[in-house]
């Protein structure tokens, strides 16, 4: 029998704590978030239907990006077993500098659509964390204004060959001025990929305001008051606007770029030269020969060629064939810090996360990069500390099985 008794007042309070109340609107729903996944629904409540789709979604059927976040969930770890993990250093050193975590930021366009903060928000809140952060050709926040917001921190750019040359020779040369180290000359753009969330939403720059698009802004007066009492969105990169995403690429894009593009813009840069958007083996050997410093494999979200190679399954066979002359980055699909530890694992020197940090900047400004970073940050540590590993160093390929679902038929 279960004895019982009144409880006295003194004990209950020592039993039950009630919880104090957050006031604050956006650090209440920002604490709520506990994955990147619930950042992102976080942002679609918050965020217009074109703009939360232009970024979450990606080319055509969206296999490339189905497959890449489908590769990471297929992974098998494999834990140590009586290492002391009470700390662990998740630092490591990436072309040629350092950073506080294993991943940063990735460069996305367009941003101050996803959120007025834009870029700002993206690259203080790298600073802070020790991360770097990339600027995209088609941001929406001058180069200057970057190295404003991150002065101590790394910046790197990421360049589009125009057809207008001049365009990107002068942006290169103004990322050097500015102090970025690292240009991450991107190979994966001839042309737009067929992006059709944006095509069936009709979403254009600047924004056109129809039926629909009034009717989907009425829940989200605070996204339309930010766009429409902040300065005017600048595109570095472009002269004119006035189409969809895919036109404006289309009109600024060079389909004849070539390996010549990539020696002019090495003779013209200082830093380390990164190339992304590598999905082949044959290209990272060519581009190892060559002698850049480092590449990006990446299939660009998903957003370009539907149905290309998965960065995450192509990884080993890159690494054994070219890790020990050039440093081999990583992206597309990762949603969780268990996916970063994975990508080291398997031989990536880093990774670059893009909607992962957008998700947290239509969710809260500064403070959501700030939570998406820390999410990422925690599931590292603690990935690593279950895994048993001390350091970055110490993952190899012995702690992670990669699951194949999709294995090429043999002719």
């Amino acid at each position: 029998m279960v004895r019982r008794q009144f409880p006295k007042p003194a004990e209950i309070l020592d039993l039950v704590r009630f919880k104090k109340p957050q006031l604050d609107g956006r650090r209440r729903r920002l604490d709520s978030a506990l994955t990147i996944e619930d950042l992102r629904r976080i942002a679609q409540r918050r965020t217009p239907t074109s703009a939360f789709d232009y970024t979450d979604g990606a080319a055509e059927s969206e296999l490339s990006l189905t497959r890449a976040r489908q590769a990471f969930r297929d992974v098998e770890f494999h834990p140590s077993i009586l290492h002391d993990v009470s700390t662990v250093d998740t630092a490591t050193t990436v072309f040629g500098g350092p950073s506080a975590m294993p991943f940063g930021i990735a460069p996305t366009g367009f941003t101050r659509l996803m959120q007025t903060e834009g870029e700002t928000a993206g690259a203080s809140a790298a600073g802070a964390a020790g991360i770097p952060f990339t600027l995209s050709t088609l941001g929406t926040t001058s180069i200057e204004d970057v190295k404003a917001a991150n002065p101590h921190g790394r910046n790197w750019f990421q360049l589009y060959v125009m057809r207008e040359r001049e365009i990107s020779y002068g942006l290169t040369e103004r990322a050097a001025a500015a102090g970025f180290d690292t240009l991450m000359f991107t190979v994966d753009t001839p042309v737009a990929g067929a992006r059709l969330r944006d095509k069936r939403n009709g979403f254009s720059i600047p924004p056109q305001l129809t039926l629909g698009t009034i009717v989907d802004a009425l829940p989200r007066p605070w996204w339309w008051w930010d766009f429409l009492t902040t300065p005017k969105l600048e595109f570095a990169s472009l002269s004119s606007t006035g189409g969809t995403v895919g036109e404006l690429l289309d009109a600024a894009m060079d389909p004849s770029i070539s390996f010549d593009d990539l020696d002019v813009i090495r003779g013209l840069w200082p830093g380390k030269l990164v190339v992304k958007g590598v999905q082949s083996v044959e290209d990272a050997k060519r581009l190892a020969d060559l002698g850049v410093d480092g590449i990006v494999l990446s299939n660009h979200g998903g957003r370009q060629l539907d149905r290309a190679p998965v960065p995450f399954l192509l990884l080993p066979e890159v690494v054994r064939e070219v890790g020990t002359d050039l440093e081999v980055a990583i992206d597309t699909g990762i949603m969780n810090g268990a996916d970063i530890v994975a990508a080291i694992a398997m031989g990536a020197r880093f990774t670059l996360v893009g909607r992962a940090y957008l998700y947290g900047l239509m969710a809260g400004g500064r403070a959501g990069v700030d939570r998406a970073i820390e999410i990422l940050s925690e599931q590292v540590v603690r990935t690593m500390k279950l895994l048993q590993v001390a350091s970055v160093e110490e993952l190899t390929p012995r702690h992670v099985t990669q699951l194949v679902r999709l294995v090429p038929r043999r002719l």
